[in-house]
């Protein structure tokens, strides 16, 4: 099931912006202090590197995924999520804007 909202939050409103404007994100904190952000990568080829694990949400769009050290291209819709272990990194394909939550672990 795709995540269509989330209550009761502290948002940055302050964007991160990577890659030229072709990911753009908000970071925002749970009342339980869980950190996750939103956001939406513009049709590129980018690679990312993690601290924290992490598991990407799509909400919106497809994407093709890579993770480190494989030679594997892995899609990703709407309601589906792929993790991604800390101190890694990943390759994302998209076409179409992809719109995401991260949840930091």
């Amino acid at each position: 099931m795709t995540t269509t909202n989330i209550a009761n939050v502290t948002l940055t409103t302050q964007a991160s912006v990577y890659f030229d404007g072709k990911c753009v994100s908000h970071g925002f904190t749970l009342a339980d202090g869980t950190k996750k952000s939103v956001g939406v990568v513009l049709p590129a080829t980018l690679t990312f590197n993690t601290g924290a694990a992490e598991i990407m949400e799509c909400v919106g769009g497809n994407c093709e995924y890579k993770l480190a050290g494989s030679n594997e291209w892995k899609k990703s819709g709407p309601g589906e999520k792929f993790s991604i272990p800390a101190n890694s990194s990943f390759e994302i394909r998209v076409t179409e804007p992809y719109h995401y939550i991260c949840h930091f672990g």
